[in-house]
């Protein structure tokens, strides 16, 4: 056995890969549940949906095993090429995709199969950004590397918004956390914080009670802090005035920024308005679901909330509610517990590094995984407005489960090859 051998074998970090493996095949029986068809009972069909997943999860497997029998530095030397080629497939689509739901996101490939680039395009940016951050004499916080940086992510967002699709624009979002770890400031996040929560309170409460809650806060922290310090008190009274500006923002910007349906969608989970019949029906059939299978679920295909159909799209963005139903609070704990215990192994490899472009790129691994699972289960119980996004190797779909895959596979080789990466 020569050193290769040995490496693909022995260093590969199989816990995560078992994980991996485990939530494939959940996702499997899940789908089976979800759309099961006494005409078809067989899970083997491969005329159904349930069938199909099985070949996309064998052909998952061996596009995960071609990459750990890759070398290394081809993945960070080709990076600038799977980045041009994934945006020129999101160039293409514009033009020439297949629109499906409201979305123009699908390539026809022939033979009744779609691509989605949008989901190739999550891996080919973050090896992008792990390059480019790995640079010597690149720093989040210098200006220009900043921008540059925020460039890599802005454009796939750009042309994925112009879809449009919603959900895949706003988990490139999270690779903000990846700038973050490189060194970008806390007071970034703390401040998008703050301008989210400005803006829903803005849309709740009264725009005078929020501007007075925010003036006796103020003075609060300059009768606490700002004695003696005048850059405090100066940052204070600036961060104010901006502060109600943008509340004054919020609604020529909610009303007029955003397409009808969006709004709809928004004012649904906010409360604003309750259409159970129409945009509701979807999320409270799912929340229906969830709560009826109680602790332990009804069992493996009794649920009828999915044997009837009630919820729409219950193999792909709600798959999660077949869990709920199906196997109850126990299941769905086992589920957040595989997603928790499999971001917890992703970020401890990431750290383990040696190279900071496999750091990086671990963290961008993390950060859409984790903006994946938190939305989509947030959409499924009626927490997050519904914009249709996949279960990480849970949900139905090919181009879904391969990008996963090959997301999550090419940092388990760099991992397996730490020790001989001194690069990037």
């Amino acid at each position: 056995m020569n050193n290769h051998q040995r490496s693909f074998f022995f260093n590969v970090d199989w816990v995560t890969v078992l994980i991996y493996l485990a939530l494939c095949v959940i996702g499997w029986f899940n789908i089976h549940a979800a759309v099961f068809d006494e005409n078809h009972p067989n899970i083997l069909d491969f005329d159904t949906q349930y069938g199909k997943q099985f070949i996309y999860i064998l052909s998952a497997l061996v596009i995960g095993t071609v990459i750990l029998l890759l070398e290394s530095r081809f993945l960070s030397a080709l990076a600038p090429a799977f980045y041009v080629v994934t945006v020129v497939l999101l160039a293409v689509v514009l033009v020439a995709g297949r629109n499906v739901g409201g979305n123009q996101a699908w390539i026809d490939m022939g033979g009744g199969f779609r691509l989605q680039p949008s989901e190739f395009a999550k891996f080919a940016t973050c090896l992008l950004l792990a390059r480019y951050l790995s640079a010597t004499n690149v720093k989040v916080t210098d200006p220009k590397s900043f921008l540059i940086a925020g460039g890599i992510i802005f454009l796939p967002m750009l042309l994925i918004k112009m879809q449009p699709d919603d959900g895949s624009t706003l988990v490139f979002c999270s690779l903000i956390l990846v700038l973050y770890r490189e060194g970008l400031s806390v007071y970034f996040l703390i401040i998008i914080g703050l301008l989210a929560t400005l803006f829903i309170s803005a849309l709740l409460v009264n725009v005078w009670f929020i501007i007075i809650a925010l003036i006796a806060i103020v003075a609060l922290l300059l009768f606490m802090f700002g004695r003696r310090n005048r850059k405090f008190v100066a940052s204070l009274i600036v961060g104010l005035v901006l502060s109600i500006g943008f509340i004054f923002c919020v609604k020529p910007l909610y009303y007029h920024g955003l397409k009808p349906h969006q709004r709809v969608r928004i004012d649904e989970v906010l409360g604003l308005s309750k259409d159970l019949r129409g945009v509701g029906y979807n999320q409270n059939q799912s929340k229906i679901a969830i709560g009826s299978g109680r602790i332990w679920g009804k069992g493996y295909l009794q649920g009828t909330q999915t044997k009837y159909a009630f919820v729409p799209e219950q193999s792909t963005d709600f798959i999660f509610c077949t869990v709920g139903e199906e196997w109850g609070f126990a299941g769905s704990v086992v589920v957040l517990g595989l997603y928790l215990f499999l971001l917890l192994r992703i970020i401890m490899i990431a750290e383990r590094q040696r190279a900071p472009f496999s750091r990086i790129y671990g963290y961008g691994v993390a950060s859409i995984i984790f903006c994946h699972v938190i939305i989509n289960i947030a959409m499924a119980i009626g927490y997050m407005p519904v914009i249709g996004i996949p279960l990480p190797f849970i949900s139905y779909g090919g181009s879904s489960l391969w990008s996963f895959t090959i997301l999550l596979f090419i940092l388990l080789k760099l991992d397996s090859n730490r020790m001989g990466m001194n690069y990037a």
